[in-house]
C-alpha cells in the first residue's frame, strides 16, 4: 500500500475544520482498485460465535489477534439481569472518577450508592470478568497455561475490570487524553517493558446504540511513519522521572518510543484525518477483543460498556515476532527493553 493512495473523504463540517483542536469525525471511503477497503476490512475479523467458551483454539483467529487486528463477535452478548439494569445510568459513577472499576482483589472504586448497591455493581462487573476470562483462556489456551522450568503457570496477569456508563462524546479532555483521536495505548506513569495489553470489550447499551470506533493502520505502518520524528531516549531523564516518582518504575527506551508514537499520532491532526482507517460501530450485545497497545484505534461515541484488561509478557505470545517490542526492535536495530 502506498501512503499517497489515500481514500476519498466525505466533506468535514466547516466549523470542525476551523478548530484545530477538534478531530474531524469524517467517514472514509475508498476505491477498491487501490485495495484500501480490502486492507482495512482485514483489520477487523468477524467471528460468528455466541458463547463465552471457544471449543477449540483457532490458529487464524490467534494469528489475527497477535497481528494487531480486532476480533469482533457480533452475537456474543453480556446479559444483565433485571436488577442490574438499574445500573444503566451515568449517575452510578462518582463524578470524581472516570470509570467504575473492580480490582483483582474484588475492591470496587468509583461507584456511588449504598453498600448493598455497590455490592451488586461489584457482582455484575465480577461476572463479566469471569466470562471474559473464560473467553480468553479458551481462545488463547497457551496464554492460560504454559510449561516453564518450575511447572505450569498462567502467563496472563489480571488487571482491573471497568464499567463505563458515561457518554464518550461528553468528555472534556486534553489532546493527550482524548481517546477520540487515533492512538495506541501507552501510559506515561506506568512503564511495561514490552508487556502486552489485551482487552475484552462489550457494549451493554439498553437502547441499542453502538459504540463507534475508528480502527487505523497496522502497527508497523504507524511505527514507520512516526519513528523518524521521535525524540531521542535519555537514560538520565528516565532515572530522574523515576526518582521524582513521576513514573512507577524506570522508563525503558521501548516505553519512551511507545509514548512518542501515542503522542505523535494524537497531536497530528492531518494524520487523524488522512490515515487509512475504517469506522466500526460495535452494536449493543456484541464483544470485541484486541491488543490495544498494537491496534490503532479511536473511540468516537457510545455509552455503557464493560472492559477487561489482561497483561501478557511479549515472550509468551504464540508469535513473539509480531509484538510491538519485536517490531520496534527490528526497526531501530537495537535492544529496547
Amino acid at each position: 500500500m502506498v501512503r499517497g493512495e489515500r481514500p476519498r473523504q466525505t466533506r468535514c463540517n466547516e466549523s470542525a475544520k476551523s478548530d484545530r483542536h477538534s478531530v474531524c469525525l469524517a467517514l472514509f471511503t475508498a476505491t477498491r482498485q487501490h485495495g484500501i477497503i480490502r486492507l482495512m476490512e482485514q483489520q477487523i475479523l468477524e467471528i460468528d460465535h455466541a458463547g463465552w467458551h471457544i471449543g477449540a483454539a483457532n490458529d487464524e483467529w490467534i494469528a489475527a489477534l497477535e497481528a494487531g487486528k480486532v476480533l469482533y463477535f457480533p452475537r456474543l452478548a453480556f446479559t444483565l439481569t433485571e436488577k442490574e439494569r438499574r445500573f444503566l445510568t451515568p449517575d452510578i459513577r462518582d463524578p470524581k472518577t472516570r470509570n467504575i472499576s473492580l480490582d483483582a482483589k474484588g475492591r470496587l472504586k468509583g461507584a456511588l450508592g449504598d453498600a448493598a448497591s455497590q455490592a451488586e455493581v461489584a457482582a455484575m462487573i465480577g461476572r463479566f470478568r469471569m466470562q471474559a476470562q473464560s473467553l480468553i483462556h479458551s481462545l488463547l489456551p497457551r496464554y492460560a497455561s504454559q510449561k516453564v522450568p518450575v511447572g505450569d503457570t498462567d502467563a496472563l496477569r489480571l488487571a482491573p475490570t471497568s464499567y463505563r456508563p458515561s457518554k464518550v462524546e461528553t468528555r472534556t479532555q486534553s489532546w493527550r487524553a482524548d481517546d477520540r483521536r487515533l492512538h495506541i495505548d501507552a501510559f506515561p506513569s506506568r512503564p511495561n517493558y514490552g508487556e502486552r495489553i489485551l482487552r475484552v470489550f462489550t457494549n451493554v447499551n439498553p437502547d441499542g446504540i453502538p459504540r463507534v470506533w475508528r480502527v487505523g493502520e497496522p502497527f508497523e505502518v504507524v511505527a514507520r511513519h512516526f519513528l523518524p520524528r521521535v525524540k531521542p531516549y535519555s537514560s538520565w531523564q528516565a532515572h530522574l522521572l523515576s526518582v521524582l516518582r513521576v513514573t512507577k518504575s524506570l522508563r525503558s527506551e521501548y516505553d519512551h518510543l511507545m509514548l512518542q508514537l501515542h503522542d505523535g499520532m494524537k497531536s497530528d491532526l492531518d494524520y487523524q484525518q488522512d490515515a487509512h482507517q475504517v469506522t466500526m460501530p460495535f452494536p449493543a450485545g456484541s464483544v470485541w477483543v484486541c491488543f490495544s497497545d498494537q491496534t490503532s484505534h479511536a473511540v468516537m461515541s457510545g455509552q455503557y460498556m464493560l472492559e477487561q484488561t489482561f497483561h501478557l509478557p511479549a515472550a509468551r505470545q504464540y508469535d513473539v515476532d509480531s509484538s510491538p517490542l519485536a517490531i520496534l526492535t527490528r526497526l531501530t536495530g537495537r535492544t529496547l527493553a
